[in-house]
């Protein structure tokens, strides 16, 4: 198990909680809640060690296109980074 952290600015406050997903085989869940400053902070833990840089590029690429204060809790069974993007881009819908 693999515990990640990663720090963005934001500019745009986020309105509500969200919760999307499951942690189950190949799926994750992402518990999205707004920030408490002008940064979105997110924790992910994986049971899928050595992918560090991947999940650096997957939440680089999100973070460029959203603006969200959010604080961000991903927690991992082996979701590929499109099945991670899906589910970033639904919690970011669902906290608007």
């Amino acid at each position: 198990m693999e515990k990640l952290s990663f720090d963005y600015p934001a500019s745009q406050p986020v309105q509500q909680r969200t919760h999307v997903g499951v942690v189950g085989s190949g799926d994750l869940e992402v518990l999205l809640e707004p920030s408490s400053d002008e940064m979105a902070h997110v924790t992910i833990r994986t049971s899928v060690d050595g992918f560090g840089q991947i999940w650096k590029q997957v939440m680089d690429r999100f973070f460029s296109r959203y603006q969200g204060a959010a604080t961000i809790e991903i927690n991992d069974f082996g979701a590929t980074p499109g099945m991670v993007m899906l589910r970033l881009e639904q919690a970011a819908e669902g906290s608007r």
